[in-house]
This record gives C-alpha cells, sequence and structure tokens, in this order.
C-alpha cells in the first residue's frame, strides 16, 4: 500500500500568520494574493470607487506589515479573517473621516459614514466580518491553489474526492490503493493545511 505523506521540505507547513511573522517573503506573497481580493470586496461594500478601493487594500497591508505580531491565532475564537477584518473597516473608516475634513463642511463624507450598515460601525468590534458565498468559495480557491503544490498528489486526490467532490472514503482508498485510514488521514492533514493556509491554525 502507498503512504501519505506531505512535503515538509519547506516552512510553508506552518500558518500564514507565523510565516507572516517572521517576515517570509513568500507569506507575503500568499497573503497579497489570497486576501486582497476579499479586502477589495468589502471595501467595495461601502460604495468607494475603483481607485479608493485600491488605496485602501494598500492601507490594509501596509497596516498588516506594522501589526502582524499583534495577532494571536491561540486566542480563542481567533480567525485570521475577522482580525483583517478589523484592521479593513478601520482603513475604510479612516479614509473616510480624512474626507470630512477635506469636504466642505464633511457632509459628503459623515453622511457616507451615517449610511454604512451597522456591520462597520466602531462599536460592533464582535461582528463577524461581512461574507457572500462568492467570497467564502473564491477565498477557499484560491488558498487552494497556493497549497496544492505543496501537497503530495495522492494526498491531494484524497482529499479533492472525499472533501469537495463528496466521494465515499472506501471508493476512493479502493482507487487510490489506500486503506480507508489513510484516506480519512489524507484528508484531515489537508484540511489542516488549508486552515493553516488560511492563517487561523499554528
Amino acid at each position: 500500500m502507498s503512504t501519505v505523506t506531505q512535503n515538509r521540505n519547506d516552512s510553508s507547513g506552518l500558518s500564514l500568520a507565523i510565516r507572516l511573522q517572521r517576515d517570509s517573503a513568500e507569506a507575503w506573497h500568499d497573503l497579497v494574493e489570497l486576501y486582497g481580493p476579499l479586502v477589495a470586496s468589502w471595501a467595495k461594500r461601502t460604495g468607494l470607487d475603483a481607485t479608493a478601493t485600491e488605496d485602501i487594500v494598500q492601507e490594509v497591508f501596509l497596516k498588516i506589515h506594522r501589526s502582524i505580531d499583534q495577532f494571536d491565532p491561540t486566542v480563542k475564537g481567533a480567525t485570521f479573517r475577522g482580525w483583517l477584518w478589523r484592521v479593513t473597516r478601520n482603513a475604510v473608516l479612516q479614509s473616510m473621516r480624512s474626507k470630512s475634513f477635506d469636504a466642505r463642511g464633511g457632509s459628503t463624507a459623515q453622511a457616507q459614514i451615517a449610511a454604512f450598515p451597522d456591520v462597520w460601525n466602531e462599536e460592533s468590534l464582535s461582528v463577524d466580518p461581512p461574507s457572500s458565498t462568492d467570497d467564502t468559495a473564491a477565498l477557499l480557491s484560491r488558498a487552494m491553489q497556493q497549497i496544492e503544490s505543496r501537497v503530495e498528489p495522492t494526498t491531494w486526490q484524497a482529499f479533492l474526492r472525499t472533501v469537495i467532490e463528496s466521494e465515499p472514503t472506501e471508493d476512493v482508498a479502493r482507487d487510490l490503493g489506500l486503506t480507508a485510514a489513510a484516506v480519512r488521514k489524507a484528508k484531515s492533514r489537508t484540511l489542516q493545511r488549508l486552515r493553516k493556509q488560511l492563517g487561523d491554525q499554528l
């Protein structure tokens, strides 16, 4: 029987958050590629145009670079996406406040802030990040693309077929020449690797 193992030749098996805290160039590339579209989606929900949205995305990643050490994935309930959402929300609100000082009387920007959904209010610190099915699916797809080359082909096939395609474990095991236990282990390890890529596990 074949064994199912993961490639551990590099540090990419560590959480994205930990790799960012170690200032890995690969991790920063992964971060921008993985979460850039999500930050842009959040910013667009406020009605910002393309240029303003791009400015917000750049500001958010600059803030992440400056404050990544403040994120602690060991805190109960902490998620990297939740922390990123708070950074994004603060950047948007700060940008809108700056515009209010530039505008005559500040009425336009103040009105825009007042019109934001409650999820953008500073008092709503415990509110989960806004999400749509499309945003979530796209985020997971990007994360999967990032880790696919870092996972053994047989492990990846076992994961895809049992988790994504919902095939029975026994059928997948038979086709891949593995035991059912090995397929379940492959599934578990790859899901853990995916959570690490999203920054949510050590």
